[in-house]
């Protein structure tokens, strides 16, 4: 496998500029990425040191680094495009085009997409991160009412992490609620959820998955064993079934991925930039 270097320059945070490089990136196998974040480049004695790194890379692999920009300076842009370098700028490509069709200048104001311009929104986020913190794992049942979607399954099946990914990036109330042994021995959902059918989304996942991720944690341990991994699930999903939940097969997909379909089959709200 090639290695080849990689720079994201931002004088903010660098999220969009490594967010959009890397979804390019993904498009290519064989290449190892030897990656370099540069956040808050806002001198022009900071861009001229990266630029003698950039150089630095040009030279150790015979090759020039890819650089994605989403800088706005006009003099900190100039310093940067001397480099020896393959350069691609975000803001460029397409603030001019959208300038040409709205008929009017952009404003070039950097962080804007990771600000409090949008304080409401903001701190619908904010919130929104403490309730599943508060709401994990069933232990607020008299909270589940507030919640936006409620997601269920076994232990182990991924509902926290989903749960503080739709709270971060999309301001969504997500509760969860683990499916224990004692549910089993009940043909029914457990009480706390009998009245908020509506608002539950089930995660699912192959037996040989869950037993992997168990067998990290409790090694050896019957919890953690394939045959009550299969038992449990096959329980779960027959639920599923019964009460007409939704559910989504998790095995072998990022929580992104969890998240965007979540979101599509439920029709949520996505408050990361909505308007107050």
């Amino acid at each position: 496998m090639s290695q080849r270097s990689v720079f994201f320059l931002s004088d903010r945070t660098g999220i969009t500029a490594e967010t959009l490089g890397h979804s390019l990136l993904t498009q290519f196998d064989g290449i190892e990425w030897k990656k370099h974040h540069i956040s808050f480049l806002n001198s022009t004695n900071k861009a001229q040191t990266v630029v003698e790194s950039i150089n630095t890379a040009a030279v150790q692999e015979g090759q020039r680094p890819l650089v994605f920009s989403t800088l706005l300076d006009p003099a900190i842009l100039s310093v940067v495009r001397q480099a020896d370098c393959h350069f691609f700028d975000f803001f460029e490509t397409y603030l001019g085009a959208l300038e040409a069709i709205l008929q009017q200048p952009s404003a070039r104001v950097p962080g804007r997409s990771h600000g409090l311009r949008q304080e409401v929104s903001y701190f619908r986020r904010i919130a929104a991160i403490q309730y599943a913190l508060n709401s994990d794992d069933g232990v607020n049942a008299k909270a589940l009412a507030d919640a936006d979607v409620i997601l269920v399954g076994v232990s182990r099946s991924g509902k926290t992490p989903v749960c503080v990914y739709l709270a971060l990036q999309y301001g969504v109330m997500a509760a969860n609620y683990p499916f224990t042994p004692e549910d089993m021995c009940a043909a029914r959902l457990p009480p706390p959820l009998q009245s908020l059918r509506n608002k539950l989304f089930g995660l699912t996942l192959s037996a040989e998955r869950l037993h992997a991720i168990r067998e990290e944690r409790y090694p050896g341990s019957r919890y953690a064993s394939l045959p009550e991994c299969q038992r449990e699930l096959e329980w779960q999903n027959q639920l599923y079934q019964q009460f007409n939940i939704p559910f989504i097969d998790t095995s072998g997909i990022s929580i992104e991925e969890i998240s965007a379909s979540i979101l599509d089959h439920t029709d949520l709200e996505r408050r990361l930039y909505g308007a107050s």
